[in-house]
């Protein structure tokens, strides 16, 4: 059974700094895309950042870029996202999700729909 556990949430002050990590456990998948998606309070879930298995190509949400840091340890079957510069709009439940495509796209394009593996999520609050 593939489980993804999330960790690293919690209250920080607007400009302060989070690392959130997603352990992988259950799965034997060689191609895949894993990341972030985010849902903040009566807001559709968006995609935030992701990397590929194959390439370790990473993908940022525009809200992202030039703050958050997308990274992965296979040794560990971890995923990092290093979140500094938080703002309040960054407050949400940060899920960690991933996809059997070995592509961005669902990520790009918000398709949360079809992802084939969903963490429980850890909160985000940024006060201001």
């Amino acid at each position: 059974e593939v489980q993804l556990v999330e960790s690293g949430g919690g209250l920080v002050q607007a400009g302060g700094s989070l690392r959130l990590s997603c352990v992988a456990s259950g799965f034997i998948l060689e191609r895949y895309t894993i990341g972030w998606f985010r849902q903040a309070p009566g807001k559709e879930r968006e995609g935030v950042s992701c990397i590929s298995s194959i390439d370790g190509h990473t993908y940022y949400a525009d809200s992202a870029k030039g703050r958050f840091t997308i990274s992965s340890d296979n040794a560990k079957n971890t995923v990092y996202l290093q979140m500094n510069g938080l703002k309040p709009e960054d407050r949400a439940v940060y899920y960690c999700a991933l996809d059997s495509s070995s592509t961005s796209w669902k990520f790009r394009a918000n398709y949360y729909y079809d992802m084939n593996y969903w963490g429980k999520g850890t909160l985000v609050t940024v006060s201001s």
